[in-house]
């Protein structure tokens, strides 16, 4: 099993404001960009905004993200038990939303974040997207890289504090030989394996 973090520092608690559009910018703001880009903007509440991720690594993938500013994962604490299990309740109404029949959905975070703010990801598993496209873009979403967002939850009421894999533990993850998700087949390659989850897709 994986070492983890047990060291998370409290969060910034600025709102987040919708940022203007146009501009440039580093890629990892990326996310508070698509708020505003009626493509990708689905729906808010006073709470969260939701989106269509901009690079979807499945036939669905929705990002859902707290309006209050966290950067991520580490900048998580107790008093945002309230916060994360209102985004776990919005990613179950998506993926039991009548325009996804048919299709099952993962929801977590990734233990190491490449973007500014928190975002929670609600994914089909099918798994089958040209966006998804190296080892590192699978290995993302079916390693222990991907934390279950129940587990965060559980993890956040328990001992107060999230625990993540370490660094080393994130690099592992990356590092994990491809494997079918589905089944046992271990492809050489991502062209051979995106071959290949397509005999498991209706």
């Amino acid at each position: 099993m994986a070492k983890r973090k047990s060291d998370v520092k409290a969060t910034n608690t600025t709102n987040l404001k919708k940022p203007k559009t146009g501009g440039g910018g580093h890629w990892s703001l990326g996310l508070a960009t698509s708020v505003n880009d009626p493509a990708y903007f689905v729906k808010s509440d006073d709470l969260i905004n939701v989106i269509k991720d901009k690079y979807p690594k499945a036939k669905y993938h929705f990002l859902i993200m707290p309006k209050e500013k966290i950067s991520s994962l580490k900048a998580v604490t107790g008093q945002h038990q309230g916060l994360l299990k209102h985004m776990e309740d919005v990613a179950t109404e998506i993926a039991n939303d009548k325009k996804h029949e048919g299709s099952t959905f993962k929801v977590g975070y990734h233990a190491e974040a490449s973007m500014t703010q928190l975002h929670l990801h609600v994914i089909s598993d099918d798994m089958n997207s040209d966006c998804l496209k190296t080892k590192k873009h699978w290995n993302s979403f079916t390693t222990e890289f991907f934390v279950k967002s129940q587990d965060v939850r559980k993890n956040l009421e328990k001992d107060g504090k999230i625990r993540l894999l370490t660094t080393e533990d994130c690099k592992k993850c990356m590092e994990t030989p491809l494997k079918c998700h589905r089944c046992d087949v271990k492809p050489k390659n991502m062209p051979a394996l995106k071959k290949h989850i397509l005999t498991h897709v209706k």
